[in-house]
């Protein structure tokens, strides 16, 4: 497989040659990049077979399959992030909660949003529980993840949606006017019997109030970072907590 930026440059007998050398060498599949303002390439390169795999803010990225039978690259990302937090003050039972602005029911929702590249996700819950409330929360465990496809508001691509536990640090609300219409402390044992929720939020609620009654370790999901086998990257692992005699086997 070759990767290479510039495979086309010169007259158009040069891009056909470039191509059949490909073949000759017994490459399977070429990548190719497009700064956005190169973007004129892309008409040479479709007229040799190559397609648009993805595209980013400054460039696109065109595949040509050179092998037999249909191609084998694989695809291109297929699901969008959002993630949630449920920041519970577990002094008092309440639970931070939002209605949004812009959404045609105002029910009331964790306040969360989509994850930036490379950001984790309790790192999102932290950061979007600020922006949309003013409060500063910890991440504690998931709770619960949704996933839906062709989802309207991803282009109808799939939706994962990750609703965290967090701690809360500071507890005066000061909410973003532009996303959010209410924010309040709500009672969590309200929350998950009210009607004026949307479903994940209630359901996730009263997994929330079983929880905070029965304890957390029963319904937490939490995390761990371990070395990854590329050298100097590492990964986060979400499970149940394990047992002291079984996470220390050896």
């Amino acid at each position: 497989m070759v990767h290479t930026p510039h495979p086309f440059c010169g007259l158009h007998w040069t891009h056909s040659k470039s191509v059949s050398q490909w073949r000759d060498e017994g490459r399977i599949a070429v990548w190719l990049h497009v700064p956005i303002l190169q973007s004129s390439l892309v008409a040479v390169a479709a007229s040799q077979g190559f397609a648009f795999h993805h595209a980013e803010q400054g460039s696109s990225t065109l595949t040509l399959w050179l092998g037999e039978g249909p191609s084998r690259l694989p695809g291109f990302a297929t699901h969008q992030l959002g993630v949630a937090g449920a920041v519970l003050d577990e002094s008092t039972g309440k639970v931070l909660v939002v209605q949004d602005r812009n959404k045609t029911i105002n029910a009331w929702k964790f306040p969360g949003g989509l994850s930036n590249p490379g950001e984790d996700i309790g790192d999102t819950a932290v950061r979007e529980v600020f922006e949309e409330t003013g409060i500063k929360s910890e991440f504690k465990s998931i709770l619960s993840i949704r996933q839906q496809h062709k989802h309207p508001g991803a282009f109808g691509k799939s939706d994962m949606y990750i609703i965290c536990r967090m701690e809360p640090s500071s507890f005066h609300i000061s909410f973003c006017q532009h996303e959010c219409l209410r924010c309040e402390w709500m009672d969590l044992e309200e929350l998950a019997r009210t009607e004026n929720a949307t479903p994940i939020t209630s359901n996730v609620a009263k997994l929330l109030l079983f929880g905070y009654r029965e304890g957390f370790d029963r319904i937490d999901i939490t995390m761990r970072e371990f070395p990854a086998v590329y050298t100097g990257l590492f990964y986060k692992l979400y499970h149940r907590e394990l047992p002291e005699p079984y996470r220390n086997m050896t």
